[in-house]
């Protein structure tokens, strides 16, 4: 079993389509092709279901993926490890962040730790802070940068929080209400924009809502802060953004509210951390407030 062997799974577990896995690995299909039947020949098993129109994984093939996951992984911090015990730092840096971090300035953080270390790989994902939290807590992501509700702590994973804040409400420029400050029941009859229920986002204004004993409606739900924005310009309804984060959309008009929802900025890491992921950790404890 060799490590290119595993790589090349993982490629076709990840795009389901044989030809776009060897664009990806860089080699031709027909070698890829071969080098996996060889694999599951030793494993006296099929990892993928062929058909003529689909590839998809076996029993035996999900079994297998997170072990050849870990491998790979493993290989990859050897390397690390050897070239940081001899004064270099290379490999990579998976990096996951809510799109409203406002506890630091991420995308100044990602300039300073390219320029200190130009030989390790960045990559960057945006999502919600459920998904980033399973990413760190199956080897997906080094570290990332969640919003979370004031009682919520994320769990399987080493974290410590960077900050919190409350949620404002936005409206569009012509939005008949003026006041500049309202509780929570005094929008209770405006419609709102606000993420998918359950997800650690919409926690936060659902729990303030309900603990006021305020009923709302929330007729659009969203997967991005942008697109709240978007809908809010329209005026088709009101969004909840933290204040910090509000801030960059000033042609919206903001009201502050009494009671308001609250957040908890975390960041959060693996339990052993490569070196690349240590040395972007002792980056953040430089920061002034960090």
């Amino acid at each position: 079993m060799e490590l290119q062997q595993l790589r090349y799974v993982v490629a076709v577990a990840e795009t389901l389509n044989f030809t776009r896995a060897a664009e990806r690995c860089r080699v031709v299909q027909s070698a890829l092709s071969h080098q996996i039947a060889a694999l599951e020949r030793e494993l006296g098993a099929r990892l993928f279901e062929r058909t003529s129109r689909r590839v998809r994984l076996t029993s035996a093939g999900e079994a297998f993926l997170p072990e050849a996951r870990a491998c790979l992984e493993a290989a990859d911090r050897a390397r690390a490890e050897v070239a940081a015990a001899g004064g270099e730092l290379r490999g990579r840096l998976a990096v996951g962040a809510i799109p409203t971090v406002t506890a630091l300035d991420l995308p100044v953080l990602l300039r300073d730790y390219r320029r200190r270390h130009p030989k390790v790989g960045i990559t960057l994902t945006s999502a919600g802070s459920d998904h980033l939290i399973e990413r760190v807590r199956q080897g997906g992501a080094d570290v990332a940068f969640l919003g979370l509700p004031p009682r919520a702590e994320p769990k399987g994973v080493r974290s410590r929080r960077l900050g919190g804040g409350e949620l404002v409400a936005v409206v569009a420029p012509d939005h008949p209400r003026t006041e500049p400050e309202s509780d929570l029941a005094g929008l209770a009859d405006e419609p709102f924009i606000d993420f998918r229920a359950g997800v650690a986002g919409r926690v936060q204004s659902d729990e303030a809502f309900a603990a006021a004993g305020v009923r709302r409606e929330v007729p659009f739900e969203v997967s991005s802060a942008d697109f709240m924005v978007d809908l809010v310009r329209q005026g088709l309804g009101v969004g909840m953004l933290p204040a910090a984060y509000a801030t960059r959309f000033p042609d919206l008009r903001v009201i502050r509210l009494r009671g308001a929802p609250t957040r908890v900025e975390h960041l959060i890491w693996q339990d052993r951390p490569s070196p690349a992921a240590a040395a972007f950790l002792g980056l953040i404890d430089e920061r002034p407030g960090s």
